[in-house]
């Protein structure tokens, strides 16, 4: 068993706000000290009624970022390993749950931060292959409306085994990236249902829940016996309570009001019985809304779940913010029992679509071919969209069926009343009879005259609903906002009555229209006859209508054919492809073994001629050292040559020299 989170943020004072007084004037005013918040009297001191305590308070500072890092973020690893999570914001109107929801460009809020982190840790996660769908709904005046859809068409609640509690015809869109689900988003916030009021020029008047379905499973296991975890993350946008004498409601927005304070209503008595011990619990009312019966598994179910409750800081919302607080005591107390959801069935869509597409997408991912892993998105869109279609048609189809069956019915016992009418022999004294008998017969209880209106007392006594945990004299009975807060059962004769169902004319008659008893029996065979002429032209056209549903059956099995013969053609392609690529990646071995062997010689003869190199380096070193040597010993012949023409030269001079004297000589001897 776990304790539901629960959080407090303070949204900063709003001075513009209308009958707002000047920041920092009044006599109270809230004060927050660590995880607990006291109404404290500037004079006085704090105001009876002690403290309120937390796992988390937030003050007027506080930015988105800080709230989803505290609060949310650790929902987002749980969802991811198999755990239902659901995170919703609670408080009065004008109180900043939109902008914690959904935050703005500067600073996000909780859906874009909490979509990123689910396809961040996806990414982290290598064991495991994902596959994820969205929804997007609102709950306007008790009716569900798809977002993503514009149809308008009004969509009940079933359950099953399989499924639980879930929302039929609700279209589910299957993403890849956080980009897609953005754009998602973005379509249900513009056919999203806003008004203005005195109190905030934007308000919420729908409830809508953000709902993300993950199925995982492990990777390279193709046992059919292996386990799929399928997980939901609801992130749940609350409408604000109201009081009618602050917003200023009227008309639509007046009806509106009513519808948001009633369905709220019931989510604090859900939340006051789950609070009780468990021997005093009883019957918990899940069904006397839509929003606690979608909301049925995160409160008291398996699901891990937190709440934020916004409040505002004025005086004047000091009766509205001390109510929410309280709220928040009572759901501190709710026990969970979150445990990881495991489907050895075929039941999860990640089984149910066909395995050729895994395997195909597993080799389009080898291939890193983008373009082709759009075209199974798609079709795998196409395909859980015919399947989604496809239920709500035989769904269509069988509520169409009943309906020819009660007619037929219908139809038989009126032909029934035509022959006995036809062959009747009865007397006037039997025919008295026999309005006596249909007088003493008891009347049909389902019929009401226009006039008639059930009233109920103030305060139930049932003890499915909480008792009041405690009485403010201060506080006016006729306040529903407060009563909201206080735990008690409201005064149904105050709220707008849902309006009674239209029944079939051919069914029950209607009490204006009644033949009177003096009525002829040729009238009365006349009568019945057009009766029966109405009837079976009622009987013709759900004949038309349900040939019409199953020739639309029809195509959409053919078109769930053309897509299968789609995603074979793409899957052979595929396979082409693949074989192609394989190919391609086998004649590139080729070329890499031959240039590696290549590499290796090339590799080889540089270790060679590295080697030779050194040797010839070596060889050259020497013939230098030789080259230097004979240099030398030429310049040492140089010299010693220079030295002997020197000696040369000396002696031819003194030769010369010598020769001249001895010519000079002898030319002087002779005669």
């Amino acid at each position: 068993m776990e304790k539901i989170s629960v959080a407090v943020r303070f949204r900063p004072p709003n001075p513009a706000a209308a009958d707002s007084p000047p920041a920092g004037a009044g006599d109270r005013e809230w004060r927050i000290d660590d995880t607990r918040v006291t109404l404290h009297h500037r004079a006085v001191g704090p105001v009876p009624g002690g403290p309120f305590v937390f796992d988390h308070v937030f003050d007027g500072a506080a930015t988105n970022e800080r709230v989803y890092g505290t609060v949310v973020r650790d929902l987002i690893g749980a969802v991811v390993d198999g755990f239902n999570a659901t995170a919703f914001a609670y408080g009065q109107t004008s109180s900043g749950k939109t902008f914690t929801m959904n935050g703005s460009d500067v600073d996000p809020g909780i859906i874009p931060r909490a979509v990123r982190d689910v396809f961040d840790t996806v990414r982290q996660t290598d064991d495991r292959e994902f596959l994820i769908r969205v929804s997007y709904m609102e709950i306007y005046n008790e009716d569900i409306n798809d977002l993503l859809l514009l149809e308008g068409r009004k969509l009940p609640i079933k359950e099953n085994l399989e499924r639980g509690v879930y929302v039929a015809g609700l279209r589910e869109e299957i993403v890849n990236s956080e980009e897609q689900v953005f754009e998602l988003l973005q379509l249900g916030e513009e056919n999203r249902h806003f008004g203005e009021t005195n109190m905030n020029a934007r308000s919420s008047r729908s409830h809508t829940i953000f709902r993300m379905v993950i199925e995982s499973s492990a990777k390279n296991r193709t046992d059919s016996g292996d386990p799929i975890r399928v997980s939901v993350l609801n992130l749940v946008d609350l409408a604000g309570s109201e009081r009618h004498n602050k917003t200023g409601a009227e008309g639509v927005r007046l009806n509106e009001a009513g519808h948001i304070n009633r369905s709220l209503l019931m989510l604090g008595n859900v939340i006051n019985k789950l609070s009780e011990n468990g021997k005093q619990r009883g019957h918990i009312p899940y069904r006397d809304s839509k929003l606690t019966r979608i909301l049925q598994p995160a409160l008291g179910g398996n699901a891990k779940t937190s709440i934020i409750c916004t409040a505002a800081p004025e005086e004047m919302h000091i009766e509205e913010t001390r109510g929410t607080l309280k709220f928040a005591s009572r759901a501190k107390c709710v026990s969970n029992c979150a445990q990881v959801n495991e489907i050895l069935t075929d039941a999860a869509l990640l089984k149910k679509q066909k395995r050729e597409i895994e395997e195909l997408r597993k080799k389009l991912q080898g291939s890193h071919s983008e373009v082709l892993e759009q075209v199974v998105l798609k079709l795998r869109n196409d395909m859980h969209k015919s399947e989604l279609e496809r239920d709500r048609l035989a769904m269509e189809l069988e509520e169409e069926r009943k309906l020819r069956m009660r007619l037929e019915n219908h139809l038989t016992e009126q032909q029934k009343k035509l022959e006995g009418l036809d062959n009747n022999s009865i007397s006037a004294d039997q025919f008295t009879d026999l309005i006596q008998l249909d007088a003493l017969k008891t009347p049909d209880s389902k019929y009401k005259p226009d006039g008639f209106v059930a009233r109920r007392s103030r305060y139930s006594d049932d003890t499915d609903f909480s008792p009041i945990p405690e009485n403010l004299d201060n506080i006016a009975n006729d306040d529903l906002w407060t009563r909201l807060n206080k735990g008690c059962v409201t005064d149904l004769d105050m709220l707008e009555m849902t309006p009674g169902l239209k029944r079939e004319t051919s069914f029950v008659q209607d009490a204006t229209s009644a033949a009177p008893f003096e009525e002829p029996t040729d009238a009365r065979c006349e009568r019945l006859e057009k009766d029966c002429i109405s009837d079976r032209q009622q009987l013709e056209e759900s004949n038309v209508r349900c040939a019409a549903l199953e020739k639309e059956c029809a195509l959409l099995r053919d078109k769930n054919s053309s897509l299968q013969q789609e995603l074979s053609d793409s899957k052979r392609e595929a396979n082409l492809l693949v074989a192609e690529k394989q190919a391609q990646l086998d004649d590139s071995i080729a070329r890499c073994v031959v240039l590696e062997r290549e590499l290796s010689m090339s590799r080889q003869d540089a270790e060679r001629l590295v080697t030779e190199k050194q040797e010839l380096a070596g060889e050259l070193g020497v013939e230098r050292q030789k080259m230097e040597e004979l240099k030398q010993d030429i310049r040492v012949i140089s010299r010693a040559f220079s030295q002997r023409e020197g000696q040369l030269t000396s002696l031819y001079t003194k030769s010369k020299a010598i020769l001249e004297n001895c010519k000079a000589s002898h030319v002087a001897t002779l005669p």
